[in-house]
């Protein structure tokens, strides 16, 4: 799963916590060419969105290095499911996935 960044921080403090953690997703949005989310390229931001406070306040030491990723990727095992328009996919992911995409001719 890719989404804004801090959803991965919030899929594992609810599996620490023994919360499900559910995904809604529209299944326009599935990519289906890739294997894993490590192949989801991952927008950069201005490193600047770090080391101002709203864009004016340097709270840094001028050019420190920053990574600013806009989104993180969650890996499926800390999923438990996924809502869509078709109904909800369980793991295993890939399989299940996979067959919402199948058309019955």
């Amino acid at each position: 799963v890719a989404n804004k960044i801090g959803t991965y921080n919030l899929a594992v403090l609810a599996k620490h916590h023994g919360v499900p953690f559910y995904v809604a997703a529209p299944l326009s949005t599935f990519d289906m060419a890739i294997k894993s989310g490590a192949e989801i390229p991952i927008e950069e931001r201005n490193p600047e969105e770090i080391r101002r406070v709203f864009n004016q306040t340097l709270i840094t030491v001028p050019d420190v290095p920053c990574w600013n990723p806009a989104f993180d990727t969650t890996p499926p095992e800390l999923v438990t499911a996924i809502i869509t328009e078709k109904g909800v996919i369980r793991p295993p992911f890939g399989k299940n996935i996979a067959s919402q995409f199948e058309t019955v001719f």
